[in-house]
């Protein structure tokens, strides 16, 4: 109407909403007032994502799988690998490790057995043996520098560890980046080109040693352990030529990794490996806090450390009484008697209470329980052949180092080296007070401690159970059978020994290595058939 003054009326909010929008606006109002809520009252609480699925299913599967022209874990013809690589690429990946430790994968060609692989991720593998490498910047799990060892300490027994000093039978490998043919390698056939694997097969491992130093013991720990049943590691020997360098003998391992756990039974479970700077400590509720102690290998996505987290809070919180009764409900107590037993009788140091924490948690989706498994034998048959079936394994001298003096040795107990640094736990390094840690119960707690460099907790408290003893003793000896009893291991040896040889690694250097390694296995079989406890 002219002359109106009546002003035009604005369109009310909801007016300007979609339509859509306007007709299901309180479901998106309650929502919205939902998630208010929520900030409100849990704003610095930490929400965590349980995962309960039980999916078969790898979310990384095989996509091209490489064959080959023979098993690459076929010990009875000769294996060779070839890896090229750019200069600057090793020179960059070196120069990171000796910064700051940073382990790096950089791009290789591989021909193995004549297969050739174009862009293969290669990497540095260890951690103490790698500690040469980086001069005096630290040990595994972050501790201490240590210092040198005594003149004197021996250095060269068969299967040693590197970077220790040489102390009492750890071999000190004299590794060089311009050796790069000596170095230990993780090779990842799948690190640039995704879903790729050769024989099925993602990952190898080319172990500490070379020609005359190749570890003997590891690949004769590893043929024991696969003929008693238990699972282990595939392993042969192989020539390496690295660019233009001269060849070496070296024995390469299959990887615990996604396709070794479902190699595990039938493959319908959770395989977690401990990592060497990680602890059994009880941490709390959020799986999250373990992912620093432990790698989940397979089933990512569908599963989480939640196993881990509940197993850990359970034998941090068991009385003795508890461990004994309700150990079944929580693990396969064969499977911890028998690799506990495993690991007495090949004399293995760098067990899952060492240093390196060298054992793999198979979590069974069906009976959720844990089984442990054992990997990284490189410092089996060293140390004391006389130890029984209840005593700790060390890989120190049985004596003072040379210039102790009579009566009041030059050396903390158990042969531990003078001017060793104050504060470290009295376990480390050998369980040099024979139960391993600070109170004689594996650590500082009295319950396997907090995860320092020596004990575990599970260890400690199943050896110290007079009611889970007559468990351990009939896997011990059921074991020692199948090991020494039967001739296996000296027979396995000559075996080993004449693969090493036909990979070329044959020298004077080798034979002593072989002698030792007989005389060990013999000095072995000799005491455990004179132990009473073993012999029953």
């Amino acid at each position: 109407m002219e002359g109106d003054t009546t002003a035009r009326r604005r369109r009310r909010l909801r007016d300007r909403l979609p339509l859509r929008l306007r007709h299901h606006w309180k479901p998106v109002a309650t929502l919205g007032l939902g998630i208010a809520a929520m900030v409100y009252f849990l704003g610095d609480a930490r929400i965590s994502p349980y995962v309960t699925s039980s999916s078969r299913v790898e979310a990384d599967g095989i996509t091209e799988n490489v064959g080959g022209p023979v098993d690459l874990y076929d010990t009875s013809v000769s294996h060779s690998i070839q890896l090229t690589y750019q200069q600057t690429d090793f020179d960059k990946m070196m120069k990171e490790f000796r910064d700051d430790g940073t382990k790096d994968y950089i791009e290789a060609d591989l021909v193995i057995d004549g297969v050739y692989l174009n862009d293969v991720g290669i990497r540095l593998k260890g951690n103490s043996t790698l500690m040469s490498l980086r001069g005096n910047k630290g040990m595994p799990g972050g501790g201490q520098n240590l210092p040198d060892a005594p003149q004197g300490a021996q250095a060269g027994a068969p299967g040693g560890m590197g970077g220790f000093g040489g102390m009492g039978g750890m071999t000190q490998y004299d590794l060089s980046e311009k050796k790069p043919e000596e170095l230990p390698w993780l090779l990842k056939v799948d690190e640039f080109v995704e879903g790729r694997a050769y024989q099925g097969e993602r990952e190898i491992s080319l172990r500490p040693g070379n020609n005359g130093q190749v570890p003997l013991n590891e690949a004769l720990s590893l043929s024991l352990i696969g003929k008693s049943g238990q699972k282990a590691e595939r392993y042969a020997f192989t020539a390496l030529t690295v660019n233009n360098r001269p060849t070496a003998t070296r024995l390469m391992v299959e990887s615990p990794d996604t396709d070794y756990a479902e190699d595990v039974t039938d493959g319908h479970g959770v395989l977690y490996k401990a990592k060497a700077g990680g602890s059994f400590t009880y941490r709390g509720d959020d799986p999250t806090d373990y992912e620093s102690s432990f790698k989940q290998l397979n089933k990512k996505g569908s599963q989480d450390l939640e196993p881990v987290m509940k197993l850990i809070k359970w034998a941090d919180r068991a009385s003795d009484e508890e461990f004994a009764r309700d150990l079944h409900l929580y693990m396969d107590v064969d499977s911890l008697a028998g690799y506990l037993a495993t690991q007495n009788l090949l004399l293995n140091f760098d067990d899952m209470a060492g240093p390196g924490k060298n054992y793999l948690l198979w979590y069974d989706l069906d009976t959720q329980k844990f089984s442990v498994l054992g990997w990284d034998y490189n410092l089996t048959f060293s140390g004391d052949a006389t130890a029984g079936p209840k005593d700790s394994i060390s890989n120190l001298p049985q004596q003072a180092p040379s210039g102790a003096s009579e009566g009041k040795p030059d050396a903390t107990p158990g042969g531990m080296p003078s001017g060793m640094p104050e504060g470290l736990p009295s376990g480390m390094p050998g369980d040099m007070n024979g139960k391993g840690g600070m109170n004689g119960k594996g650590g500082m707690n009295g319950k396997g401690g907090p995860g320092g460099l020596m004990g575990h907790v599970l260890k400690t408290r199943f050896l110290e159970s007079d009611a889970l003893e007559g468990v351990y003793l009939k896997a011990y000896r059921a074991l020692y059978q199948k090991f020494y009893r039967s001739g296996t291991a000296a027979e396995d040896l000559r075996s080993i020994a004449d693969q090493a040889r036909s990979a070329g690694a044959g020298s004077k250097e080798l034979d002593t290595a072989v002698v030792e390694l007989k005389t060990t296995v013999t000095d072995r079989a000799a005491a455990l058939a004179e132990d009473q406890q073993v012999i029953g």
